[in-house]
């Protein structure tokens, strides 16, 4: 089958909600990233087949296919077109199977997948809360929805509490898995890790969540969300904003324009879940993207699994047997923050620097989506 490369990544840093990021619309941070991959790259924009991008909250200015606008804001040929889709958090890991997927099929030479978010823009839920608003009601309110689950509460913050009380995690175990994200991401900005993946956008030039000066004991002092107890703000991935993305070609790309493939790809998946947990299904991703790569869990020397809550990670690493000590080695979303549709690719992109910053081989990333969903990639670092 033909192979399917990562040529680069890059991303902008990661904006917390209200912060440097959030008065620049979508499509010019989107188009400040994008900018920066092609000159990165040095290809012929118009050799470019097609330009697929994540977002989540679609609805006022990151509406009406953001990744077309993006990509014309940047000035760069109306003769490329451009998609945005939808898989809730996974939406630009998505982009990045679908357009591998699209090279592998023969389909493709060039394409440019990622995603953006702007948060602070559009809060999260926006779309619910608008369609409500405007008498049009909300997702889980029709006949066949309820005749199934019933009118009990749907939401990440319900799924994330019954994941801790399934698994039986303390309060503690949440808030020392959050500690360390800060301080694994503290101390990957202060040695220079991630410099190289970040480019400046907006005055900004590295993630503006990161608290690694935070404590236990100023975790201790939060009250639990409403209507929970064992979820406090910091055991939650950030609001937040952001870009990323990178440049996917086949070998033939690689030949004709004189490119040096840095990792490739090598095994998907994507799986339905129980969408009352929603966010279990990194658990049955994981061990079927690692059966389709004929290769065990030992096998990886880096996951990626988003922070989206600490008992996410805790609960897939319980289950899957992987090793904490190689997981979010830079810290995650916790810490960094999650621009929804931005934050597969971001991933990403963290993830081929690190492998080829410690010499590792095989990646493997994860994150949960909404209504009980998750994708798995694995990638095959080239260095």
């Amino acid at each position: 089958m033909p192979e399917a490369y990562i040529v680069d990544a890059v991303r902008s840093p990661v904006g917390r909600r209200g912060g440097s990021l959030s008065d620049i619309h979508p499509a010019d941070l989107a188009a400040a990233v994008l900018l920066e991959l092609m000159s990165r790259t040095d290809i012929p924009p118009d050799a470019v087949d097609d330009v697929i991008m994540g977002c989540v909250d679609q609805v006022g200015s990151q509406a009406l296919n953001i990744g077309r606008i993006a990509w014309l804001s940047a000035g760069l040929p109306e003769s490329v077109p451009a998609i945005t889709l939808d898989r809730q958090c996974g939406s630009s890991q998505q982009a990045a199977h679908f357009a591998a997927q699209g090279v592998m099929a023969g389909a493709y030479d060039l394409v440019v997948a990622g995603g953006v978010e702007v948060m602070s823009k559009v809060p999260i839920l926006s779309s619910v809360t608008v369609g409500a608003a405007a008498g049009l009601g909300r997702p889980h309110e029709g006949a066949g929805w309820r005749e199934r689950y019933g009118y009990q509460e749907i939401s990440q913050f319900r799924g994330a509490e019954l994941i801790a009380e399934q698994w039986g995690f303390s309060r503690e175990d949440l808030e020392r898995f959050a500690l360390q994200s800060h301080q694994r991401a503290g101390r990957a900005w202060a040695e220079g890790y991630f410099d190289r993946e970040v480019v400046a956008v907006g005055g900004l030039d590295r993630d503006e969540g990161v608290r690694p000066d935070t404590s236990l004991e100023k975790m201790a002092q939060l009250a639990p969300l409403p209507g929970r107890k064992l979820l406090t703000a910091a055991v939650c991935s950030q609001i937040a904003d952001a870009s990323s993305v990178m440049l996917i070609a086949s070998a033939a790309a690689v030949k004709r324009y004189g490119l040096t493939p840095r990792a490739r790809f090598h095994a998907f998946s994507v799986v339905g879940s129980d969408p009352i947990l929603m966010l279990t299904g990194p658990i049955p991703a994981t061990e079927r993207v690692l059966a389709r790569a004929k290769l065990s869990i030992e096998d990886i020397d880096l996951f990626e699994v988003n922070e989206a809550f600490a008992p996410v990670v805790l609960a897939w690493a319980a289950d899957t047997g992987a090793s904490l000590q190689k997981t979010n080695v830079n810290g995650g979303a916790i810490a960094l923050g999650h621009p929804l549709g931005a934050t597969g690719a971001r991933l990403m992109t963290s993830m081929l620097h690190e492998l080829e910053r410690t010499g590792g081989r095989y990646g493997l990333q994860t994150m949960c989506e909404g209504d009980g969903m998750a994708n798995a990639t694995i990638i095959e670092a080239l260095n």
